[in-house]
C-alpha cells in the first residue's frame, strides 16, 4: 500500500512550515487579501496532515495484524479486516476532501429543506431527505443542531434548518443544493397510485473566523409572531417566534423553535449570516451572477436528482449521470458516491446542461 503523491507528509509539512513563517510576519496581517488564503490553506494542510498521519498509523497496525495472522494467530484476522475497512473508508473520505478547492469548502454547513407543492406527499418526502442527511452526518461523525423545525399537521415536515457541525461539511454538501424528485406509490393514497413529489435543499457555509459578516441593526426588519404547526415551542400561546428581513438584500429568515424571542433572534441571525457569507464567497470568486442564476434553477422543472421507487428502483443524478439501483442504501444516508461524482464533475470544469 503506497501513500505517495498527494499523501506525501514531507511535502505538506514543508508547505505548512512556509505558511506559518509567512504568517509570523506582523506586517502581513494588515493585508486581508493576502492573509485570508494563507489561513485557509493552513487549516486545510493541518486537517489533511492529521488524517494522513492517522492513516500511516493504521497502516502499521494492519501490517502487525497481518504478520500475526501469517504466524498462525487466526483470531487476529478479524482485527486485520476491521483495520483494512477503516483504511478504505478513510482513504475515500480523504480523496473527496482533496477534491475540495473552493474558498469556504472547509466551513461547516447550514442546510435547509423545504417541501414543494403537494401537501402531505411533499412534506413526507422532505422528512425522508432530512433522515437521509442526518444519517449521512452520523456516518461522518458530524454533529447536527436543529436551528428551526416546522412539522406537518399529518405527517412529514413543512421546513427544517440544520447546522451540520464538522470541517468540510459545507464542501461535501454544497452539491446537494437544488430540487430533489421522488417517484413512488403513495402510502397516503388509498388507490395506490403513483405520485411524484419535490423538495428543495439549500446549503450555506457557516460563519468563518477569517471572513467577518457585519450586520447593521438598522438594516433589519424584525417581526415577532406565534409559532405554528407541530414542532414549534409554545404553539399559539406566545409570540416568541422571530422573522428577520435583511432590507439591503431582501433575505428573509425565521426561527420559532426556542422558548424566547431572544433565543430565536440569535438563531435567525446565525442563519442570516450563513446566507450573507455565501453571497460574499460568490462575490470573491467572481461567480456572483452564476450563483444567482443557479439558484433560480431550483424549481420543479430543474431537479438535480431523481429517486424512483416505482415502477423500478433507481437514484439518478442529472448533472453527473451517476446512478444506482440501491435506493434503500442511498435513503439511509450513503450518498458519498454522489458527492464524490459531483466534486469530480466540478473539478473537470463541466457545467450543468439543465437536462432532467
Amino acid at each position: 500500500m503506497n501513500y505517495g503523491g498527494v499523501f506525501d507528509l514531507k511535502v505538506k509539512e514543508k508547505e505548512l512550515a512556509e505558511i506559518e513563517k509567512k504568517l509570523s510576519d506582523a506586517s502581513l496581517w494588515s493585508n486581508h487579501e493576502k492573509v485570508t488564503p494563507l489561513l485557509q490553506r493552513k487549516r486545510e494542510l493541518e486537517n489533511i496532515l492529521e488524517k494522513i498521519k492517522n492513516l500511516y498509523s493504521k497502516k502499521e497496525d494492519l501490517l502487525v495484524w497481518l504478520a500475526l495472522v501469517e504466524e498462525g494467530e487466526s483470531e487476529c484476522l478479524q482485527e486485520a479486516e476491521k483495520t483494512l475497512r477503516f483504511l478504505k473508508e478513510s482513504l475515500e473520505i480523504l480523496e473527496m476532501e482533496l477534491l475540495l478547492s473552493g474558498e469556504g469548502d472547509d466551513a461547516e454547513a447550514i442546510l435547509e429543506i423545504h417541501p414543494g407543492a403537494g401537501g402531505i406527499e411533499a412534506q413526507d418526502w422532505a422528512e425522508m431527505l432530512l433522515r437521509m442527511y442526518t444519517r449521512w452526518a452520523e456516518r461522518h461523525s458530524f454533529k447536527i443542531e436543529y436551528l428551526d423545525y416546522i412539522g406537518g399537521e399529518e405527517a412529514g415536515i413543512k421546513s427544517v434548518t440544520l447546522h451540520v457541525k464538522g470541517t468540510y461539511s459545507y464542501g461535501f454538501l454544497k452539491g446537494e443544493k437544488g430540487t430533489h424528485r421522488l417517484i413512488r406509490i403513495s402510502p397516503f393514497d388509498a388507490s395506490k397510485r403513483r405520485h411524484t413529489s419535490f423538495a428543495s435543499v439549500d446549503v450555506y457555509p457557516y460563519e468563518r473566523e477569517d471572513i467577518k459578516i457585519e450586520i447593521k441593526e438598522e438594516d433589519l426588519e424584525i417581526e415577532a409572531f406565534r409559532a405554528g404547526g407541530p414542532g414549534g415551542q409554545h404553539v399559539n400561546k406566545t409570540s416568541s417566534a422571530i422573522r428577520i428581513i435583511h432590507k439591503p438584500t431582501g433575505l428573509v429568515v425565521q426561527s420559532q423553535n426556542e422558548r424566547s424571542q431572544f433565543q430565536n433572534k440569535e438563531i435567525a441571525l446565525k442563519i442570516l449570516k450563513a446566507k450573507l457569507l455565501q453571497m460574499e464567497l460568490a462575490k470573491r470568486q467572481e461567480k456572483k451572477q452564476e450563483s444567482y442564476e443557479a439558484k433560480t434553477q431550483i424549481s420543479f422543472g430543474h431537479q438535480i436528482r431523481t429517486y424512483t421507487l416505482h415502477p423500478y428502483r433507481l437514484v439518478k443524478d442529472h448533472r453527473t449521470g451517476y446512478e444506482t439501483s440501491n435506493v434503500e442504501d442511498v435513503l439511509d444516508g450513503n450518498i458519498d458516491i454522489f458527492i464524490k461524482e459531483y466534486l469530480i464533475f466540478l473539478n473537470s470544469g463541466t457545467r450543468d446542461n439543465g437536462n432532467n
